[in-house]
């Protein structure tokens, strides 16, 4: 396993990690409950941090994190594809199915 990035927030973590699943990179989060430690715990210490499962996976996911940070932010909503669920227009992954919008 290899330390891929901190996200600067739970639910970005989350949505980056559906986003490199979808692109078949197995990753995982970890300090999912270090930030009720903030105060005791430098905040750099306690943001969620994404690590690849398989060193081999590691340059591939550092480009979709590349694209993923790059990518235009929408503000409108947008419609999933898959499911036809409405998304908040920042969402990079259906809330409701996963799917990649």
């Amino acid at each position: 396993m290899k330390r891929l990035c901190k996200a600067a927030s739970l639910p970005d973590a989350h949505i980056l990690r559906g986003v490199l699943e979808q692109e078949g990179i197995d990753v995982h989060v970890f300090n999912e409950n270090a930030q009720s430690g903030v105060g005791h715990l430098p905040v750099a210490e306690a943001l969620p941090e994404l690590w690849v499962a398989d060193e081999k996976d590691f340059r591939r996911a550092q480009d979709v994190v590349r694209r993923f940070e790059a990518a235009p932010r929408i503000e409108a909503s947008v419609r999933c594809s898959a499911c036809g669920e409405d998304n908040p227009g920042n969402f990079q992954v259906c809330w409701s199915c996963g799917a990649a919008l």
